[in-house]
């Protein structure tokens, strides 16, 4: 630490020790705060704590908090040490990278800083420095990776939601929208092709809404690496999570054929529903099978890794096996297993007599698909492979862009209603139409009604200050319009769907994994061009491809490739879980990989801070899934986790 560090430190010390008695307060709900410079909301049911510059959030399970702390000084460095001195003077924690971003919310200057974790810490750390004239508000991220992934939503609103006393947000309330004309259409078209050459991206589909109606489709780019094949308005795209909100198209319909109800007992329509809790399982009605607020946690491992006799059938059953992580409609919690019951639970309602997948596909075809007009979207990946389609991108582990390996994507098949489908700009642009005229086709055919249609935005719960989830889409309020909007991943794959429901306005980007980095920005860009808002979107994307690849390029460093040979040398031929199944390990000179049965991955080492070894898969579309060697009863083991869950392969 250097003198001014060291300065600043004994500063702050002296400050907090002869402050007031701490106060403390438990929050009953969402409540509007401050430090001495910045304003805030805290979330409900974290305990508030204030003593001198430091004020301290304490998350619900005690294990986890966000410590807010007031500085003056230009050296960013030297504002975050004195923050971590007043907050815990004894955490030695290494960071890994600093990265900037640019100006926001008022703030004239704004540093993210990671730390080194290693993974049987379990630990989320990361402070985010920012400055408005010479003071700094900096905000420690302090806790463990179980109790931030459950209330990222609540993390979100207190970060968020930190900013400059005094300032005023850009609002577009009350604006007039500029038309889509042709020139706006080449102003958005040309954002996003230089984001592709930024990105390494191939392939774009794209297509747009003014007024109702669509004013472009079409493609940017190629559909493979290395070839020449343009991307058109019909090459298809798995579109993943963005087929949730189809899947509660459907629920619509079948409420519109008073065959359910939003408020009835799902176990009233389908007897076998059951949730690992029983008290969980009575509480969920229909509209909360995809509104992401029962407290069931996202635990896709265990279907990600383990897929080859999955069925409907057993993707409802794994449920059963599952315990909820938080309170019903405390916090939001993504659950794909969640939104794929939704389309089987309409499946068996739509057809009793039916297998549940045959059912939901059929209904999916005649009732939705069909009608739009959208002739080429499927849940078949093999018809989809057979004719117009965008192969699947992503980089490898040196971040050069790469053919990715497809064998994970087909694990949502038995699941598919959570984004199991195919589409194109083409006809998910339709999509949207339809959602635009709040259930009227554009020849005047109402297919749904609009109370129904309408139910599906109605926010279920919260998503951070300005945002909510509704059935399978986010409504968004940052700047003062409604945006309704929802993203969707799958290995090599992105997409992204919005709207403007008051403007008649609405957009639909398809892309490779890299895009991900696009859709904030394209939807930022949308928006200025329609407001004149102020120009940020650029500046957006700048910082996310900085950022992506410093911290690409920082965890590279520390892979061994091949891998350590003392570490291989430890290894076990063959590993089990009784979840996620079987995994192998496959010695070929130079390289070493584990084989999951239904795709296989070549993986690198890495030695962790805390003297453990981790084994990590690298193979573009398979990578980062993180393996822990270790002993137990004298027998080899390999621990792997999510954000909430872990699994030992013995």
């Amino acid at each position: 630490m250097h003198s001014g560090q060291a300065l600043l430190v004994i500063c702050l010390l002296a400050l907090i020790s002869c402050a007031s008695k701490p106060t403390s307060e438990v929050l009953e709900k969402d409540s509007s705060r401050a430090t001495s410079s910045a304003t805030f909301t805290a979330p409900a049911g974290w305990t508030i704590t204030t003593k001198g510059s430091l004020t301290l959030l304490i998350a619900p399970e005690k294990d986890s908090r966000i410590a807010l702390v007031d500085l003056k000084a230009a050296d960013s460095k030297a504002v975050v040490a004195a923050a971590w001195a007043a907050y815990r003077p004894e955490s030695k924690r290494t960071i890994k990278l600093i990265t900037p971003d640019p100006p926001r919310e008022g703030w004239d200057q704004r540093e993210t800083f990671d730390y080194e974790t290693s993974p049987n810490e379990r630990a989320a750390v990361q402070a985010i420095a920012q400055r408005a004239g010479y003071t700094w508000t900096v905000a420690i991220l302090d806790g463990t990776e179980p109790t931030f992934e459950k209330r990222l939503a609540q993390v979100f609103l207190a970060t968020g939601s930190l900013r400059p006393k005094g300032y005023k947000r850009e609002s577009f309330a009350g604006r007039k929208a500029h038309p889509l004309d042709d020139a706006r259409v080449k102003e958005l078209l040309s954002f996003t092709e230089d984001s592709m050459k930024k990105l390494n991206v191939p392939g774009v589909g794209l297509g747009l809404i003014d007024g109702g109606r669509i004013v472009y489709e079409g493609g940017l780019g190629v559909k493979k690496l290395g070839e020449s094949n343009p991307v058109d308005a019909n090459t298809l795209f798995m579109a993943a999570s963005n087929t949730k909100q189809m899947t509660t198209m459907l629920l619509a319909m079948l409420a519109d054929d008073k065959k359910l109800r939003w408020d009835q007992p799902v176990i009233e329509l389908y007897p076998a529903f059951k949730l690992g809790s029983p008290d969980t399982t009575k509480q969920v009605l229909v509209k909360h099978l995809i509104c992401a607020c029962t407290g069931m946690p996202r635990q896709d491992l265990e279907w990600l890794l383990e897929y080859k006799n999955a069925t409907p059938e057993s993707s409802l059953a794994m449920l059963g096996t599952m315990q909820p992580t938080s309170k019903f409609g405390e916090v939001f919690q993504y659950s794909n297993l969640m939104a794929a019951a939704a389309g089987y639970v309409a499946a068996h309602v739509y057809d009793p007599s039916r297998e549940l997948g045959a059912a939901y596909d059929d209904m999916m075809q005649k009732r939705v698909f069909d009608p739009i007009g959208m002739k080429s979207t499927t849940f078949e990946t093999r018809r989809a492979w057979s004719g117009n389609h965008a192969f699947p991108h992503s980089d490898d582990v040196d971040g050069k862009p790469a053919i990715a390996d497809m064998g994970i994507n087909y694990s949502i098949t038995a699941h598919r209603p959570a984004g199991g489908v195919w589409t194109s700009a083409h006809d998910l642009i339709r999509y949207v139409q339809l959602e635009l005229g709040r259930g009227v086709l554009p020849d005047g055919k109402r297919l749904v009604s609009e109370e129904n249609l309408l139910m599906r935005r109605q926010p279920q719960v919260k998503l951070g200050e300005d945002g909510a989830y509704g059935m399978g889409l986010m409504i968004d309020r940052t700047w003062g319009v409604e945006v309704v909007h929802h993203g969707g991943s799958l290995a090599g794959y992105k997409s992204d769907l919005i709207f403007l429901p008051d403007y008649l306005v609405g957009a639909v980007i398809l892309t490779a994994d890299n895009g991900g980095m696009l859709l904030e920005p394209f939807q930022r860009r949308l928006l200025e061009i329609l407001f004149d808002g102020k120009p940020e979107a650029a500046g957006n994307l700048d910082s996310a491809v900085g950022r992506y690849r410093a911290d690409r390029a920082k965890k590279r460093e520390r892979l061994m490739i091949p891998a350590a040979p003392d570490q291989v040398a430890k290894l076990a031929p063959h590993y089990r879980n009784a979840k996620l199944g079987e995994l192998n390990v496959i010695r070929q000179p130079g390289s070493v990989a584990f084989d999951f049965g239904e795709y296989k991955s070549d993986v690198a080492s890495r030695h962790n801070d805390d003297g453990t070894t981790s084994f990590i898969t690298i193979t573009p579309g398979l990578e980062g899934f993180e393996f822990v060697i270790g002993d137990r009863g004298g027998k080899p083991i390999l621990t792997i986790r999510d954000a909430q869950h872990e699994y030992v392969f013995e």
